[in-house]
């Protein structure tokens, strides 16, 4: 390699150059002028729009409202017949008509007056009714033919046409608060498993409740494989130590009894005092009344 050769690459720049070499800082490039912006031609502005408006698939078309049109999923689940849920599949499925025409479009809005059918059968919704009773003994909610006590339903025949159903179960021997309705998408709610709403039982032993078992009814105990979660367990101020109170989650009337037979107690009575917020309030034992407005907004936010 000569000299020459190594002296340009020392220098790492270009070997020909005779520019003397500046520290002085580069001007600051002007910024370039903008011309006007361009305007968007009037039918590309009507594309994007339409691209906007476009319907979704499996969507029913926007339309403006008409008054007391209802969802055809809503309208199916006040028939009776399910759940808005279950109703959305069969929609899907394609055995629904509205006028003769199938519709599987999910948000198709029913206008009064419309004829529809489901999975053949035409329907006719019923207004939602709600019914608290505060359940007399020797009365079930069991539909078994041949059964020995008289059906919950006889008490609040009187009470509407509609086709109602007990939420949750209740035995002969346990009285207390009852909601009825013909409402399936609420009555589901309630007797799910994992419903949040609590219940408060006044619950009468054969003999006091130890307080070292009371500590363990607290702590929550496990009955045939599944875990219990207990809210509150107490004795009743003014009454024997045999009259407890319990607050817990379960829709299930038996979970009650097992809970005290779990420690070797034999359970006399069970009053379920409140319902989800709802209480015996002005209301006497084996008397029914129409749940308020604000009652029935409250349910459905539980």
């Amino acid at each position: 390699m000569n000299n020459k050769e190594g002296n340009n690459k020392k220098s790492g720049g270009r070997a020909n150059s005779s520019r003397p070499s500046s520290n002085k800082p580069k001007p600051a490039m002007q910024k370039r002028a903008q011309g006007p912006k361009k305007v968007k031609p009037a039918v590309k502005i009507a594309e994007e729009e339409a691209a906007k408006t476009a319907k979704k698939p499996n969507q029913a078309p926007k339309r403006p409202k008409v008054k007391d049109e209802i969802r055809l999923n809503k309208y199916i689940s006040n028939s009776g017949v399910c759940s808005r849920r279950d109703a959305d599949i069969y929609i899907q499925s394609g055995n629904v008509k509205v006028n003769g025409i199938p519709v599987t479009e999910m948000g198709y809005m029913v206008k009064p007056g419309d004829d529809v059918n489901f999975d053949g059968v035409k329907l006719t919704p019923e207004k939602k009714v709600y019914i608290l009773l505060n359940k007399p003994k020797n009365f079930t909610t069991a539909l078994d033919e041949g059964q020995e006590y008289r059906n919950v339903l006889e008490l609040v025949k009187g009470s509407t046409t509609a086709k109602i159903g007990a939420v949750g179960r209740m035995d002969k021997n346990t009285t207390g608060l009852l909601l009825f309705t013909n409402d399936t998408d609420m009555i589901r709610k309630f007797t799910l498993p994992t419903n949040k709403s609590s219940k408060i039982y006044q619950v009468s032993l054969d003999k006091n409740l130890k307080f070292e078992d009371l500590e363990k009814i607290q702590k929550g105990l496990v009955i045939d494989g599944h875990r219990v979660f207990v809210e509150e367990v107490s004795y009743i101020e003014g009454e024997a130590k045999s009259e407890i109170g319990l607050k817990l989650r379960s829709s299930n009337v038996k979970v009650v009894r097992s809970i005290f037979e779990n420690f070797s107690y034999d359970v006399l009575r069970i009053d379920r005092v409140a319902f989800a917020g709802l209480t015996k309030k002005n209301l006497p034992r084996g008397n029914w009344r129409l749940l308020t407005e604000q009652e029935i907004i409250n349910l459905k936010n539980v």
